[in-house]
């Protein structure tokens, strides 16, 4: 086959696809964009949850993020987040009795509020779960892959409460968001 003939019918292909993805709907992910210019992190001040909420809710976005106490009542929404809890399950075991898979989990709960007190969203606890094998073996590198395998989930309901806070829509207490 010709040299030349092939890059063209390509680059037309590309073309091709370049022209119908958007007439489709198909649009890459955008920023959030939150119905409130302020928040205010109800979180250990120290911890490092909270430093990494407050990172994600300032990357691409007008948001300020407050975290000083006098700071609260001129805050638009209140975000209050008690912290992040971890578990690691037994899933399974060998013949003699030595684990061989563990479940590893994590949640997340929190709540959104007027600095008035009324929830935009209530109470909701996320969670997501990773299995993990195990073997004496390869004890470090399989702690290793467990931390790995937490901060993936971390940032995974991390992302699923950041589109949370961009749903909420009316701040002015006639609409509420649904429970899931």
């Amino acid at each position: 086959m010709n040299l030349p003939l092939l890059l063209n019918r390509r680059s037309a292909l590309g073309l091709a696809a370049a022209v119908a993805l958007p007439g489709c709907g198909f649009a890459l992910r955008k920023p959030p964009n939150y119905p409130f210019q302020t928040i205010y992190l109800a979180m250990a001040p120290r911890s490092e949850l909270r430093a990494v909420v407050r990172r994600s809710l300032e990357f691409n976005s007008k948001l300020r993020v407050l975290g000083e106490t006098e700071d609260m009542q001129t805050a638009d929404v209140i975000l209050e987040v008690p912290g992040e809890l971890r578990e690691k399950v037994v899933m399974g075991l060998n013949a003699a009795g030595q684990v061989r898979e563990f479940t590893l989990r994590t949640r997340l709960r929190f709540r959104l509020r007027t600095p008035q007190g009324r929830e935009l969203i209530p109470q909701t606890e996320l969670l997501a779960e990773r299995e993990i094998g195990f073997a004496e073996t390869a004890a470090l590198a399989k702690a290793e892959e467990e931390a790995l395998l937490y901060r993936d989930m971390q940032q995974d309901l991390l992302q699923q409460m950041l589109r949370r806070l961009a749903a909420v829509r009316d701040l002015s207490g006639a609409e509420q968001l649904p429970t899931r």
